[in-house]
Parts: structure tokens; C-alpha cells; sequence
């Protein structure tokens, strides 16, 4: 039986790309799903008249679509222990690095978009038969929210975790042979512009990145996760560091 069958690593490297690779796919059709039902992401910076309507007018289906969008985030757990399991050897430290950083950015993720199908869809439901002193109530418990789950801990604190894991991860891929040489540079890449893309919130000059980003990211959770299920199950022995090199041995006398 080869041993490659039979490596945990390997078995969960694969699961843990695997999880990558759905969370990707996921994504590009909540998110699909959200822009065109909700005009989302635009419409995180809409008022709570507006707001809060449209999303009760999305319906039961609406709201499962972001009960499933908040648990998303959750694959980055399984997905950054089998970043671990295949490249703890070429790199402990940043492999262990990168799944405490994906640990942080799934749960702050979580918390970040969970409120839309709990504690915003509560507020929608009162803000409808509210008098106009209740919404103005309401509109400043929707906006207080937006700004502490919604931008800095699911959108900021998130993406801190999710872009430094992302660069755990290269640095690691970048010491271990069995991986193509680009495949570091381009995780750090995309890390690069989400970075930049972090600062959305405050100020407008990175929205053009922000809009490249959110290409960037599906994508190379989807490279990242086939990378790990393809370049990290191979046999251990193929993890070398790209700087060793091997010196001839030295002649024996006759």
C-alpha cells in the first residue's frame, strides 16, 4: 500500500484543502445571491430606513442565505489545520502562526455576519410597526452594530487574521520543494492587497483595491485549498527546504 494513503498529514492536508476549496465556492454564491437580492456589499453603508426593510423583504430565503454566509467563515478551521498538517515540517512556527491567525479571523468573521440573520433581522421586525421615535432607537442600535461587529471586528479583525494567515501560509510554501515557486509569491500577493484593502473603512482611495480583492480572495482560497489537497499530500521525503542543497561526496582514497 503506498504510504501516502495511510500518512495522517496527508489525509488531512487533503480535508483541509478540500474545506478551502467549498468555502471558496460557497462564497461566490452567497455573494452571488446577496448583490443581486440586497444589493450587498453596497448596501453596508445604507441607512436603517432602507436598510432594515429591504432585508426583511428578502424573505425565509434570505435569511438562510445569511445563516449560511455567517458560517462560512468556519471552514478556515479545518482548512488552516491541514495548512498545518502539510506544512509544519518545511515551517513550524509560521505553520502554527497561520492556524492561530485563522482561528482569530473565522471566529471574527462569524461574529461579524451573524447579526444580519439574528440581531438585525429582530430590529428589521420592530422597525416596520415602530413610531418615529422607536426607529430613531432602532436606527442607532442598527448603526452601532454596523460599526463594532460589522467593521471592525468581522470586516477588520477578520481580515487581519484571514490575510496573515494567508501569509504564514506563503512563507511556509515558499520552504517546502514539494510546492511550485509561484505559489508563495502569490499568496503574499493577494495578502498584499488585502492589506490595503483593510482600510475601506477608512478612507475611499483603496476602494479601487477593495474591488480587486474581492476577486482576489475566492480565488486563491480556491488555489490555496487545491494546493494543499494536491502539493501537500506528497510524501514527506519531497520536503526539502528550497535553500538545501546537496554537495558531492568527497572522494575516497584508492
Amino acid at each position: 500500500m503506498n504510504a501516502l494513503a495511510v500518512s495522517p498529514d496527508a489525509r488531512t492536508a487533503r480535508l483541509g484543502g478540500f474545506a478551502l476549496a467549498v468555502a471558496a465556492i460557497a462564497f461566490v454564491g452567497v455573494f452571488s445571491y446577496l448583490a443581486a437580492a440586497f444589493d450587498y456589499p453596497d448596501v453596508l453603508d445604507g441607512r436603517a430606513a432602507d436598510v432594515l426593510p429591504a432585508l426583511l423583504a428578502t424573505g425565509a430565503t434570505g435569511r438562510a442565505v445569511w445563516a449560511v454566509y455567517a458560517l462560512l467563515p468556519l471552514l478556515l478551521i479545518p482548512g488552516s489545520v491541514g495548512a498545518y498538517a502539510a506544512l509544519h515540517r518545511a515551517s513550524d512556527g509560521a505553520a502554527r502562526l497561520g492556524l492561530a491567525l485563522a482561528l482569530v479571523s473565522a471566529v471574527a468573521m462569524v461574529l461579524g455576519l451573524a447579526r444580519w440573520p439574528t440581531v438585525h433581522w429582530a430590529l428589521a421586525e420592530t422597525f416596520v410597526t415602530a413610531d418615529p421615535t422607536g426607529r430613531a432607537v432602532l436606527a442607532a442600535v442598527f448603526d452601532g452594530l454596523n460599526r463594532y461587529l460589522g467593521n471592525f471586528v468581522g470586516e477588520f479583525v477578520g481580515e487581519v487574521g484571514m490575510y496573515g494567515f494567508f501569509t504564514a501560509t506563503a512563507y511556509a510554501v515558499r520552504r517546502d520543494a514539494r510546492f511550485p515557486r509561484w505559489f508563495g509569491p502569490a499568496g503574499l500577493t493577494v495578502a498584499a492587497f488585502g492589506a490595503v484593502a483593510m482600510f475601506r473603512n477608512v478612507t475611499d482611495l483603496v476602494d479601487p483595491v477593495s474591488e480587486v480583492t474581492n476577486g482576489l480572495l475566492p480565488l486563491w482560497l480556491l488555489v490555496l485549498g487545491l494546493g494543499l489537497a494536491r502539493y501537500g499530500t506528497r510524501p514527506e521525503v519531497a520536503t526539502t527546504a528550497r535553500a538545501t542543497t546537496t554537495r558531492p561526496a568527497a572522494p575516497q582514497p584508492s
